[in-house]
C-alpha cells in the first residue's frame, strides 16, 4: 500500500474519529483506485473546478465522503485540512455525504445510494449530446469522461438498474464505472442478500465489463482503466474486488468499519500497521507534493483554451451559443418570444387539455431554445411531449428527445445528472401518479437547488376508466411539500405557457409542471391578470363587495367559474382565484397575499386531490372540495359527479358557508 494512498486513509481515519461520526470502511477500501484514477487519468484543474471539459467524477456511495475530501484536498481544491478537521460539522465545507454546491469538486449530491450512478449517466448522456452537436474535425470541443465509484448498496438499488440498462442501451461509451466490489453492507456479508453475478448482468445491459480487478493493486487498476478508455462504444464497469475498511488493524473486511469511527485503540495499530509515523492530519510534504495537480490541471485547462480559441476563430456562432448554453444563459431575444407567445395564445382561445398546452408549450420554447432535450417513461402519447423538430437519441446518434423507457426513477435522476453537467435543459415526463417512482430524485434535485423540469399529466381522477391505480389523490399535495420545489397546476393554455416559462426561467429551483387529460376552457384575463400569474395566484374573476373567495386549481376554475355565475344569480357575489402554483404565492409579500385572499372572507378551496392541504388558506372554517380517498374506475363525468366536483356542489357549500 502506497503512502499516497494511505494518506487518503488517515485523513479520512483521523476526520471520522475527529467527528465521532462517519464511514471510514469505504474510503479506505477504495484508496488505490481513488489514487491511480485522480494522479493519472482524471482530467480537471483544482484552480477552475467548473472547467467545462472536465471529467466528471461522482463518488456514487456517498457515505464515502471523506474518501472525496481527502482527494479534494491533496489534489489543491479549496478544501484546507481545517476544512477536513470540520467534517460533518454545522455549515461546513465538509458535510456527512457530499452536497453539490457546499465543496469545490463535488459534482453532484450523492447518499441515497445508487442515484449517483443514475446522476453520471445523466452526465455521460449529456456529453453524448453535446459532443454531437458542437464538435468538429480536429475540434473535439466537449471531450470528456464520467467517472462513477459505486458500492454494493448503489448496485442493489433499483434506480442503478433503470440507468445502467438506458446507459448501455444508449451506448454511454464514456461512462466508466469502478465498483467498490467488498461483500460488505451495514448487516454483514452480502452473501444471503445480494449473491447474483453483477458482471453478467451488465454485460446483458450491453456494457463493456471488466472482472476480477485486484481493487488494492495499482497496475491492475490502470490496465483496466486504460482497457476502458479504449472502448467508447459501450459504458464499461471495472469491477474491483476489495477489502472494506482495508489495512485496519484488526476490523478490516468487517462491518464494523462501515459506519462508525475506528476508536483510538485500533488507529493507533493501524498507524503501526502502515507505518504511518504521522500525528493525525499530518501529510509529509512528499506525499503533497505527489498528490498536487495544480501544475497539470493549469496545462490541462490552458490546452483546452488554446483548443476553444480555434474553434472560436474557426465557429464564432457556435463557439458563443456553446459557452451560452454552458453557463446556463437564456437567448438574447428570450423574453420577446415569449410574450409574442402569449400574445399569440391569448388570441388563439384554445379550449383544450392542458397536456396539449403542455406540448404546444414546449414547440414554442424549442424554436428559440435549441438546448432543451426533453423525454418519457414509454408515454409519450400520452404526455405529449414531443414536438415535429424533436429528434431522438440513438445509440450512434445525438439528438434532443430521450426515450426513457418504463423507468421513471432512473429518468428524473438521469435529468438531474444532466442538469449538473450543463449545456442542456432537460425535462422529463410521466403520470402525475408514478412521481412516485421518482420521488427521490425530484428530492435531490430541490435540494441541490438546480432546475430541472419534470412533467406530470393525467392529473385526478379525470382520467377515468384506468381507475386507483392510475388515478393522483396526494400527489400535487406532497409534492407541493418538497422544499425548493415550484409546483405548477395550470388551467388552461395560458397558465400553462406561463408555468413553462416560469420552469426555464428558474434558476436554482425545480419545477413539476401538472397537466389534465381532460380539454379545459380558455379564460379571458386582461394585462393584470395575465402579469399575475407569475406571482402564483391571482384573482381571475373579481366581484364587487365578494361575500366569499373560491380558491381552484387546474379543471376547478373551470367549475369555479360556473358557480360564480350561478351565485351571481341568486345575488351572492363571490370572487375566484385562481392559483397555479402555491409554492410561488406563498412567497408573495404580505400586502399582494392579502389583496388575493382577503383575511376577513370565507373561503373555499376547489381541488381534485387530498383537502388537508388547502386548510393553510381556508382555515379551519372554511371549506374544501377535495378527495380524501382513493379514486375508483369509471369514465371521468361519473367519477367527478361523485365525488363533488360539480358546479350545483360548489353552489351548495359556498351557501353552507356563508
Amino acid at each position: 500500500m502506497s503512502h499516497l494512498a494511505n494518506a487518503i486513509r488517515f485523513l479520512s481515519i483521523d476526520a471520522i474519529q475527529k467527528a465521532n461520526s462517519g464511514h471510514p470502511g469505504a474510503p479506505m477500501g477504495m484508496a488505490e483506485m481513488a489514487e491511480v484514477l485522480w494522479t493519472r487519468y482524471l482530467k480537471h484543474d483544482p484552480a477552475h473546478p467548473d472547467f467545462y471539459d472536465r471529467d466528471r467524477f461522482v463518488l456514487s456511495n456517498g457515505h464515502a465522503s471523506m474518501l472525496l475530501y481527502s482527494l479534494l484536498h491533496l489534489t489543491g481544491y479549496d478544501v484546507s485540512i481545517e476544512d477536513l478537521k470540520q467534517f460533518r460539522q454545522f455549515k461546513s465545507k465538509t458535510p456527512g455525504h457530499p452536497e453539490y454546491g457546499y465543496t469545490p469538486g463535488v459534482e453532484t449530491t450523492t447518499g441515497p445510494l445508487g442515484q449517483g450512478f443514475a446522476n453520471a449517466a445523466g452526465m455521460a448522456l449529456a456529453e453524448k449530446i453535446l459532443a454531437e452537436e458542437f464538435n468538429r474535425d480536429g475540434l473535439a470541443i466537449v471531450n470528456h469522461y464520467t467517472y462513477v465509484f459505486v458500492g454494493d448498496g448503489c448496485l442493489m438499488e433499483g434506480v442503478s438498474h433503470e440507468a445502467a440498462s438506458l446507459a448501455g442501451t444508449l451506448g454511454l461509451g464514456k461512462l466508466i464505472a469502478l465498483y467498490d466490489d467488498n461483500h460488505i453492507s451495514i448487516d454483514g456479508d452480502t452473501q444471503g442478500w445480494f449473491d447474483e453475478n453483477v458482471a453478467q448482468r451488465f454485460i446483458a445491459y450491453g456494457w463493456q465489463v471488466i472482472e476480477n480487478i485486484d481493487g488494492h493493486n495499482n497496475e491492475a487498476i490502470a490496465k483496466a482503466l486504460d482497457e476502458a478508455r479504449n472502448d467508447t462504444t459501450r459504458p464499461t464497469l471495472i469491477c474491483c474486488r476489495t477489502v472494506i475498511g482495508q489495512g485496519a488493524a484488526t476490523k478490516a473486511g468487517t462491518h464494523k468499519v462501515h459506519g462508525a469511527p475506528l476508536g483510538a485503540e485500533e488507529i493507533e495499530a493501524t498507524r503501526k500497521a502502515l507505518n504511518w509515523n504521522y500525528a493525525p492530519f499530518e501529510i509529509p510534504q512528499d506525499v503533497y507534493s505527489a498528490w498536487n495537480a495544480r501544475e497539470k490541471g493549469k496545462q490541462t485547462y490552458q490546452q483546452w483554451q488554446d483548443l476553444f480559441a480555434q474553434y472560436q476563430a474557426k465557429y464564432p456562432q457556435q463557439a458563443a451559443e456553446f459557452i451560452r448554453r454552458m453557463n446556463n444563459s437564456l437567448p438574447e431575444n428570450f423574453a420577446n418570444h415569449v410574450s409574442q407567445a402569449l400574445e399569440t395564445c391569448c388570441q388563439k382561445k384554445e379550449n383544450i387539455a392542458t397536456r396539449k398546452a403542455n406540448q404546444n408549450s414546449i414547440s414554442i420554447l424549442a424554436e428559440i431554445m435549441p438546448e432543451l432535450v426533453g423525454g418519457s417513461a414509454d408515454l409519450t402519447p400520452s404526455n405529449l411531449t414531443n414536438w415535429q423538430a424533436a429528434v431522438s437519441v440513438k445509440k450512434h446518434t445525438g439528438g434532443n428527445y430521450i426515450h426513457y423507457g418504463v423507468r421513471e426513477f432512473g429518468m428524473a435522476a438521469m435529468i438531474n445528472g444532466m442538469t449538473l453537467h450543463k449545456g442542456v435543459r432537460p425535462f422529463g415526463a410521466t403520470f402525475l401518479m408514478f412521481s412516485e417512482y421518482a420521488r427521490n430524485a425530484l428530492r435531490m434535485a430541490a435540494l441541490m437547488k438546480i432546475n430541472p423540469i419534470f412533467v406530470f399529466t393525467h392529473d385526478s381522477i379525470g382520467l377515468g376508466e384506468d381507475g386507483p391505480t392510475h388515478q393522483p389523490v396526494e400527489q400535487i399535495a406532497t409534492l407541493r411539500q418538497i422544499p425548493n420545489m415550484n409546483v405548477w397546476r395550470p388551467c388552461d393554455t395560458v397558465e400553462s405557457l406561463q408555468a413553462w416559462v416560469d420552469a426555464i426561467e428558474s434558476t436554482n429551483t425545480p419545477s413539476c409542471l401538472i397537466f389534465s387529460r381532460q380539454n379545459l376552457p380558455f379564460i379571458e384575463r386582461n394585462s393584470q391578470q395575465l402579469s399575475d400569474i407569475r406571482r402564483g395566484a391571482y384573482v381571475i374573476s373579481p366581484k364587487d363587495s365578494p361575500q366569499a373567495i373560491i380558491i381552484a386549481t387546474g379543471s376547478g376554475v373551470e367549475l369555479a367559474l360556473k358557480a360564480q355565475q350561478q351565485l351571481a344569480n341568486e345575488n351572492i357575489n363571490v370572487s375566484v382565484v385562481s392559483m397555479p402554483c402555491t409554492n410561488i404565492f406563498d412567497k408573495q409579500d404580505n400586502e399582494y397575499q392579502a389583496y388575493v385572499l382577503p383575511r376577513n372572507l370565507p373561503k373555499i378551496a376547489v381541488e381534485a386531490g387530498i383537502s388537508d392541504y388547502w386548510r393553510k388558506y381556508v382555515g379551519l372554517d372554511g371549506k374544501v372540495i377535495g378527495i380524501d380517498t382513493f379514486g375508483e374506475s369509471a369514465p371521468a363525468d361519473e367519477l367527478f359527479k361523485h365525488f363533488g366536483f360539480t358546479v350545483d356542489n360548489i353552489v351548495k357549500e359556498v351557501k353552507n358557508l356563508l
